[in-house]
């Protein structure tokens, strides 16, 4: 069951934000690298490529305690009615660092993946992105409002619109008490007030998968390096 669900969106410090709240106890905590990485749970996701889809939260989330990123944030509203006790965490950045993140990703992510031979390590995370990859544009369609196929750079101007959007929709429609509009960069502090935990003594906040750690992974799993996908495609 969910006590606390991401509502942000993509390249907006989801990485460090599932650290940091496995790091609090709130783990596991779901991310799109737990769908790239398990064919299973891109089985889970996949028919919520559908709009007319009800989900079934407890199976699609079954044995996670948080989420953050897509997919899951895409469904932020229908995660906080099934999960009426969960907060909320929005994470945000400058509009226009983040358009330039994801251009970077797409750049270096998707579209590599699609085009150069790839080393045998890379198939499951290939394949699990195909079978992921309609929900992958529905939430491109309906979140960023385009309709440019997934992997090709996204119209910058639309694309900061649907984010501006995003962060107004959410604050007006989840109730001041339950939700936390963070940025990462403003570390343990806040967080930890909005959950009501300690904050760990001596601990840095994670600060996770930048756009320059992404492009490094990307590079090394091309030539067959198995890292542990420290990064994933859609974040």
């Amino acid at each position: 069951m969910l006590t606390v669900i991401g509502a942000g969106f993509p390249r907006t410090g989801t990485s460090s934000m599932k650290a940091a709240l496995e790091r609090l106890g709130f783990g596991p905590c779901h991310h799109m690298f737990d769908v790239g990485s398990d064919p299973d749970r891109a089985r889970r996701w996949a028919p919520l490529a559908d709009p007319a889809v009800v989900p079934d939260w407890e199976h699609v989330l079954e044995g996670f305690r948080s989420s953050v990123d897509w997919p899951a944030a895409f469904f932020w509203r229908e995660l906080a009615q099934a999960y009426p006790q969960a907060k909320v965490v929005l994470t945000v950045r400058d509009p226009h660092t983040w358009i330039a993140s994801m251009q970077t990703l797409i750049a270096n992510g998707p579209a590599r993946l699609q085009s150069e031979n790839l080393a045998p390590e890379m198939t499951g995370l290939v394949e699990n992105m195909n079978t992921t990859r309609p929900l992958l544009e529905r939430m491109i369609r309906e979140g960023l409002g385009s309709d440019k196929p997934f992997g090709v750079p996204l119209d910058e101007k639309d694309s900061l619109l649907a984010f501006e959007r995003h962060v107004a929709t959410v604050k007006a429609s989840v109730p001041p008490e339950r939700l936390l509009v963070f940025d990462v960069r403003e570390g343990w502090e806040p967080l930890c007030a909005f959950l009501g935990v300690d904050v760990p003594v001596g601990e840095p906040f994670p600060h996770l998968n930048d756009s320059k750690v992404m492009q490094e992974s990307i590079d090394r799993l091309m030539q067959g390096e198995n890292i542990g996908l420290p990064f994933h495609p859609a974040t």
